[in-house]
């Protein structure tokens, strides 16, 4: 599920209590600013993949419409794919996943595989930024996000993708306690379901940074 899912009053009012306005962020500086799109490859996105999040088709046009207004701008979209190599992450395989679907979850995220590949129905562009993980957080073990970042002067992270729950909220907090300007992308973000993506989106204008749509945030850019 995404985009049709509103953060409930009672946490809005929470929200407004704490500090005084719902969201954090006035402004946001086109020149310090990235996209980053987590795990829109075929094993989440296609019909029938092993580990497939339907919601995540609905997704892909307003990421491709965001991807190319920034793209105008001068904004990096950068995308993030999970890769795993050999027995990479047997802590997560051999416990989270069922025996006889272990070997077809962790080949589907294995370079050279097609279920690795990004959807094909993404706009994805030659200028855009590639980068890897192997964890659910893009900023945790083998990821080369924060040296992408680092080498562009960013410290404001649009994030979309899929789950919305799991690698979009995991790096996320990440970001946020590694001092990044972080806006979840309500309209962007794909779960399983309609109370993950809702729990998500709580969480993170509560704690951890602002939720927008893709529109709220053309608008602080411009």
């Amino acid at each position: 599920m995404a985009g049709e899912v509103l953060i409930r009053r009672e946490i809005v009012e929470r929200v407004l209590a704490r500090r005084g306005r719902l969201h954090l962020f006035e402004k946001l500086e086109q020149s310090r600013t990235a996209l980053v799109v987590i795990d829109m490859q075929n094993a989440f996105v296609a019909p029938g993949a092993p580990i497939e999040v339907p919601g995540a088709r609905a997704i892909v046009p307003p990421i491709n419409r965001l991807a190319r207004e920034l793209r105008r701008r001068g904004v990096p979209v950068i995308w993030v794919s999970h890769e795993n190599t050999g027995d990479d992450w047997r802590g997560f395989f051999d416990v989270f996943v069922r025996p006889e679907k272990r070997s077809a979850a962790a080949s589907a995220l294995s370079r050279g595989n097609e279920l690795h590949k990004l959807w094909a129905e993404l706009d994805v562009q030659p200028s855009d930024v590639r980068a890897a993980k192997n964890r659910y957080s893009a900023f945790l073990g083998a990821a080369n996000l924060r040296n992408i970042l680092t080498e562009r002067g960013i410290d404001t992270l649009l994030i979309a993708g899929t789950k919305t729950n799991v690698c979009c909220e995991s790096t996320a907090r990440d970001a946020m306690m590694l001092d990044y300007k972080v806006v979840l992308l309500s309209d962007c973000t794909a779960a399983l379901s309609d109370e993950e993506q809702r729990a998500t989106l709580e969480n993170i204008i509560q704690q951890f940074g602002d939720v927008m749509t893709a529109d709220d945030v053309l608008q602080l850019l411009a």
